[in-house]
């Protein structure tokens, strides 16, 4: 084991996703079931968890790819980087921010910032 910490991504953005996705689901099921409406609302609303999910992400409460500090790890810290953008980040491409890589405080020297922990 190499003994780094691993940020499991735990951030207001993926949770709030989770959620909007799971009822978007449950909604569409209901649709298969009996309910009509389900069949069209609950792709809907799936649809609109992405779009919730980056909008949060772009607000600073998700996580870009890579290794993030110790001090960064909280799921209610909020990444104040995320205004210039994550490298490697499709999120933050796709809304025009490039984003510099810069090693986050407390990641190891040995891995870039940006890149996979292998």
């Amino acid at each position: 084991m190499s003994g780094r910490h691993h940020d499991e991504g735990h951030t207001i953005a993926g949770w709030t996703g989770t959620a909007v996705t799971t009822a978007g689901s449950v909604v569409t099921g209901l649709g298969l079931v009996g309910w009509r409406p389900g069949l069209w609302l609950g792709p809907v609303v799936v649809a609109l968890a992405a779009l919730v999910t980056w909008v949060l992400h772009l607000a600073g409460w998700g996580k870009g790819p890579g290794i993030r500090g110790v001090d960064q790890r909280g799921i209610g810290i909020r990444d104040r980087s995320a205004r210039a953008g994550h490298p490697n980040c499709l999120g933050c491409r796709l809304a025009g921010r490039r984003g510099v890589a810069v090693r986050a405080a407390g990641a190891p020297a040995d891995v870039p910032a940006g890149s996979p922990a292998s």
